[in-house]
C-alpha cells in the first residue's frame, strides 16, 4: 500500500524551501554587495550646517579679497619704486636749474637783455633765455607731475593696507564663528589634522576673472546617486578618482540639511566594499587620511568648504578641529570622508 504524506508533515519543509528561494534570489551575484549600503545618515543639524557654511563662504571671500589686495598693493609698490628713480633724475635737473639760477644772481630777462654788449651778443643771449625757460619749464612740469602720481599711488597702497587690515578682520570673525558653532556641538577644539605631502595635484576648477567662484547649482546629473550635483562637485569627486582614490562614492541625497541636498558634497567610503556600520581601521583608515588630506592639499584649486573625517573638520582658516556628530561611525565620520563644496 502506497505511503501517503499528510498535509501537516509537508508544510514545513515547503516553508523551508521557499525561505531558501528566497534567499537565493536576493543574493547579490559574485558574492559581492551589488550596492554597498545606504549613504550614512550624518548629523544633518540644520543651525550647525548652516553656520559651518557661512563662515566657510566668508572665510573664502574674504581670503579671495586679501589675495588680491596683496597683489594689487606690490604692483603699486613696483610703480612706486620706478617713479621714486624719476622724481630723483628730475629733482638733480630742478636743483642744478635753482644753482644756475643763483649764481646768474637771479637776473630779470629784461635787464640780462639790457646788459647786451653788442645787438648780436642781445640776439643770443634773447635766444638762450628762451631756451632756458622752455627747458626749466618743462622739467618744473614733469617734476610737478611725478610729485602728484607719488602722493597718488601712496593713498592707494595706504587704501590697500586697510583693506587688508579688514579682510583679516573677516577672516579672524568668521573662524570664531565656525568654531562657535562646533563647540556648541562638542566639537571646536584645534587638534592635529591629516597631511601628506605626496598628495597628487588636482587639476583646477574654473573661476570668474576676479578670482572668485561662479554660482553654480544642482545642475548635472550625479553619476552615484541618480540625483544632480553642481559642475564643481563633479569635477571634485573625478580628480579624487583620477588620482587615485575610486572607492564607493555617494553625493546627492534627498531631505536632511547640510550640502547633500543642495548637490554641493559627497560622501567617500573607507572600506572597498562600500559604507560599513564600523569604524574604518588599517587600510582603509589609511584611505580615509590620504583622501582627507588630499582634499586639504587642493582646496584651493577645487573649491573645498569644509572636509570631515574620523571626528575632525577642516575649513579654509581655521585647520583641522575636532567634531562630535553623536557616537556612530556614520555621525562621528569614522566610516567615511564627508566633502562640501562652495
Amino acid at each position: 500500500m502506497p505511503r501517503t504524506v499528510t498535509r501537516r508533515r509537508w508544510v514545513p519543509w515547503l516553508a523551508v524551501l521557499l525561505a531558501a528561494v528566497v534567499v537565493s534570489v536576493s543574493a547579490p551575484l559574485g558574492g559581492a554587495a551589488a550596492a554597498p549600503n545606504p549613504a550614512p545618515k550624518e548629523n544633518d543639524e540644520k543651525k550647525l550646517r548652516d553656520a559651518l557654511e557661512a563662515a566657510a563662504k566668508g572665510q573664502a571671500e574674504a581670503q579671495r579679497k586679501l589675495e588680491q589686495s596683496k597683489k594689487r598693493a606690490g604692483q603699486i609698490n613696483k610703480e612706486m619704486a620706478q617713479l621714486d628713480v624719476q622724481v630723483e633724475v628730475m629733482r638733480t635737473q630742478v636743483g642744478a636749474f635753482a644753482v644756475e639760477s643763483y649764481r646768474m644772481g637771479r637776473l630779470t630777462t629784461v635787464s640780462s637783455l639790457l646788459n647786451s654788449a653788442s645787438p648780436d651778443e642781445f640776439l643770443d643771449r634773447a635766444g638762450s633765455l628762451e631756451l632756458m625757460a622752455q627747458r626749466d619749464a618743462g622739467v618744473l612740469r614733469g617734476y610737478q607731475a611725478a610729485y602728484e602720481e607719488s602722493v597718488r599711488l601712496k593713498a592707494a597702497a595706504d587704501a590697500e593696507v586697510r583693506e587688508q587690515q579688514k579682510q583679516v578682520a573677516v577672516l579672524t570673525k568668521r573662524k570664531e564663528d565656525a568654531e562657535r558653532a562646533l563647540r556648541a556641538n562638542g566639537g571646536g577644539v584645534t587638534t592635529a589634522g591629516y597631511v601628506n605631502p605626496n598628495s597628487p595635484a588636482a587639476k583646477p576648477a574654473p573661476r570668474n576673472a576676479d578670482g572668485s567662484w561662479p554660482s553654480e547649482r544642482c545642475s548635472v546629473d550625479d553619476p552615484t546617486t541618480g540625483g544632480c550635483i553642481t559642475p564643481r562637485t563633479l569635477h571634485a569627486m573625478q580628480q579624487a578618482k583620477s588620482d587615485g582614490f575610486k572607492r564607493y562614492v555617494s553625493c546627492y541625497r534627498s531631505g536632511g540639511g547640510g550640502e547633500h541636498p543642495k548637490g554641493r558634497a559627497c560622501d567617500f567610503s573607507a572600506a572597498a566594499g562600500g559604507f560599513e556600520n564600523r569604524t574604518a581601521t588599517g587600510g582603509d583608515k589609511t584611505y580615509g587620511d590620504n583622501l582627507a588630506a588630499y582634499f586639504i592639499k587642493n582646496a584651493s584649486a577645487l573649491g573645498v568648504m569644509y572636509v570631515i573625517w574620523y571626528r575632525k573638520i577642516w575649513m579654509p582658516g581655521t585647520g583641522w578641529k575636532s567634531y562630535s556628530g553623536g557616537g556612530s561611525p556614520a555621525a562621528d565620520h569614522t566610516n567615511h570622508v564627508h566633502l562640501s563644496m562652495l
